[in-house]
């Protein structure tokens, strides 16, 4: 039911720990990142036009399965997937793949929950915007 989306990164130099591979923080970064361009780039509906109804999107759960490690100047793709989404929760299914080996170094998911900006408190995701997400009319590009 739900399009998956992907976000083009690279490796930076202060991604990386003293193991010299990427530090397993930053992979919760990079689906963060990818999730932003993608709300905009995608859906159109970018996280300021939340922040303007006064909502925004918290991380209430995440899970991740680190498989293989990114090095120094690895271009990488992060793949998401909205997985189920409604009144409560939005949960999102992602895959963080190595460019050139197109092998997947960390998979998971993220569960979202919708938050009144002025009161911090988690509100009801609204029905047009579950609808806007399940309306795939609304993606404005795909991946391949």
């Amino acid at each position: 039911m739900y399009k998956t989306y992907e976000t083009e990164l690279r490796v930076r130099p202060d991604d990386i720990d003293m193991f010299n591979h990427v530090h397993n923080s930053k992979y919760f970064d990079y689906v963060l990142a990818a999730r932003y361009d993608q709300m905009e780039r995608c859906y159109g509906l970018g996280m300021e036009k939340f922040m303007a109804r006064g909502m925004g999107w918290l991380v209430r759960t995440v899970y991740m399965d680190y498989k293989r490690a990114l090095k120094m100047s690895d271009y990488f793709l992060v793949r998401t997937r909205i997985e189920s989404i409604n009144d409560k929760k939005c949960k999102v299914h992602f895959e963080i793949l190595n460019k050139a080996t197109g092998k997947t170094c960390c998979d998971g998911w993220f569960d979202f929950v919708m938050i009144n900006m002025a009161t911090g408190k988690g509100i009801a995701i609204p029905q047009d915007v579950i609808e806007h997400y399940v309306d795939s009319k609304n993606c404005i590009a795909e991946s391949e």
